[in-house]
């Protein structure tokens, strides 16, 4: 028997029946995809069969390791995950979890290829390799330098997966929940890498995709709360929920809104019980005018209680407030972001701000040059924010993921308490979710 890497698969050499193998009347084989290859190996192994394997083609590392004495649950993290070296690892943002990651690729001593979001990260990957003088490369739209430890984004390591898949012994994915997105999940399926590994804050996604994870990588096998390494490792917080009110103009457009939108899922007798239901209403929008209006109804409603004038003016209030503090607000429209950067003097930061004029204002915010930016979820995750120790949610973070991910902007080990505020419209279904969000 042969085993051999063909585009994202293992290609089979001779007439066997394998676990998670199907027979390819193309080529006249059979075949798996290559995240089996392990597990292939393992029976091959246990049954006592005699085959050869020319599935791995591992770039040269040479001996690796990382000059940094990890903290108690860095290093309990690795430990727990070099049990089975598969699995995913879930730590608080501003908790180290790069070097975690990176401890990880040094005690199994092999060649990694690094799967971040955005090329922001790509760069922050590599300036940490870097710095600790560890054989970096890049693999993007601007470079393809297959290194011993490579850095490339989710979206070029969709396109080459299946020409590189075997040239790595480990692959890591950060910000893992978005690899079982439709398309990004094909990454870890067709790289035949035995050691696996995710890293992120926030493991769980609304649409229950997550559980994808443990047949891609393993499942969770170390988590830490913030809560367990605030005053220590990050810094002590307090959260506090604001209350605002509609004004008349806004109560009667939202209930209009509203009104369409119930009147559509009364007419066709659809009951909503959780965010698939809705995402069934939008489904049916591409080809059902009635729904569209419905849909589109909906989300201008939500626009009106995310924008609220009450919400501008309890952030003025804020900011008074907190004059001499740093602050990051949080919103979802790039039109509140442009209005409120208006109003109050704040640099903005959007989808459509340049990387250089982006990094100017991080610049600028660390040097204490600016006291408060805004931003519509660029700042979310893939950003090297500066530290801040005050935040301002305005609108946007129905889901625990968005809540921890600008909760995390703020916990850093600066000794500063922090303090997160999250502004919710009454009597709209943004309360209701905020509320929701918190009995999970």
């Amino acid at each position: 028997m042969i085993l051999e890497y063909d585009r994202g698969t293992i290609s089979v050499e001779g007439e066997y029946n394998l676990p998670y193998a199907k027979w390819d009347e193309r080529t006249g084989n059979m075949r798996a995809l290559a995240y089996r290859y392990r597990d292939i190996v393992d029976y091959l192994d246990k049954s006592g069969i005699e085959y050869e394997d020319r599935v791995l083609n591992p770039i040269a590392c040479g001996n690796l390791s990382l000059d940094v004495v990890l903290r108690p649950y860095q290093d309990e993290a690795v430990s727990s995950w070099m049990d089975f070296t598969r699995g995913v690892l879930v730590l608080p943002t501003g908790s180290g979890k790069t070097y975690v990651g990176i401890e990880g690729i040094c005690r199994v001593n092999s060649s990694c290829f690094i799967v971040v979001p955005t090329l922001d990260l790509v760069d922050q990957w590599i300036g940490v390799l870097e710095e600790h003088g560890l054989p970096s490369g890049e693999y993007t739209g601007r470079k393809k330098d297959l290194k011993p430890i490579t850095v490339s984004t989710y979206d070029s390591a969709y396109i080459h997966a299946e020409k590189i898949g075997n040239k790595f012994k480990m692959v890591l994915f950060d910000e893992v929940h978005h690899l079982p997105s439709e398309g990004y999940r094909h990454i870890a399926e067709f790289f035949a890498s035995p050691h696996r590994m995710g890293l992120t804050a926030t493991y769980e996604r609304e649409d229950d995709l997550h559980r994808e994870l443990s047949d891609l990588l393993g499942g969770k096998v170390y988590e830490v709360d913030t809560d367990e390494l605030t005053g220590e490792y990050l810094s002590e917080y307090r959260t506090e929920v604001i209350r605002v009110d509609l004004t008349e103009e806004e109560s009667r457009r939202y209930e209009e809104l509203n009104s369409v939108f119930r009147n559509y899922l009364r007419s066709r007798d659809i009951q909503l019980r959780g965010p698939g239901d809705f995402k069934k209403v939008v489904m049916r929008s591409g080809n059902d005018p009635q729904a569209w209006k419905a849909v589109r109804a909906k989300n201008k409603a939500r626009q009106v209680a995310y924008s609220s004038e009450a919400k501008v003016r309890e952030l003025g209030r804020l900011l008074d407030k907190h004059r001499d503090d740093r602050i990051i607000i949080f919103t979802r429209y790039n039109e509140m972001v442009h209005r409120i950067s208006k109003r109050f003097f704040i640099p903005a930061i959007t989808h459509e701000t340049g990387k250089s004029e982006r990094e100017s204002i991080l610049n600028r915010f660390r040097e204490g040059r600016y006291n408060a930016i805004i931003s519509s979820k660029v700042l979310d995750e893939g950003v090297d924010v500066p530290d801040a120790n005050v935040g301002i949610i305005l609108s946007g973070t129905g889901s625990r993921r968005e809540y921890r991910q600008r909760l995390g902007r703020l916990l850093r080990p600066s000794g500063d308490e922090a303090v997160l505020y999250e502004v919710v419209t009454k009597g709209t279904t943004e309360l209701r979710t905020s509320n929701r969000r918190k009995r999970d």
